[in-house]
């Protein structure tokens, strides 16, 4: 399947819309291990975008670049509200 074409420009408007809100990071890891966890995104930077875990134990990376996002490597989706229902808007 090949995938919609977006620039890294779409992709660094999307995740500044999303700064300071509650957001689910998926990270692949490879070999069919993901990772899942709350987060909300807490920087926004030319060439790279970081997260704080809700998490306090977790000890993985917490800044990713935009191309990762493009790559698949990092999906970001939206939460609204404090209940938890998701936003249809995925990265």
């Amino acid at each position: 399947m090949i995938k919609p074409t977006i620039s890294v420009n779409q992709i660094r408007k999307a995740v500044s819309s999303c700064y300071n809100r509650p957001v689910t990071v998926k990270l692949n890891l490879g070999r069919n291990k993901f990772v899942t966890f709350p987060a909300t995104v807490n920087g926004v930077y030319p060439s790279l975008f970081t997260v704080a875990p809700d998490d306090k134990n977790f000890l993985g990376k917490t800044a990713y670049s935009y191309s990762e996002v493009m790559c698949g490597r990092v999906r970001l989706k939206a939460v609204c509200g404090k209940s938890g229902p998701v936003d249809d808007k995925i990265l």
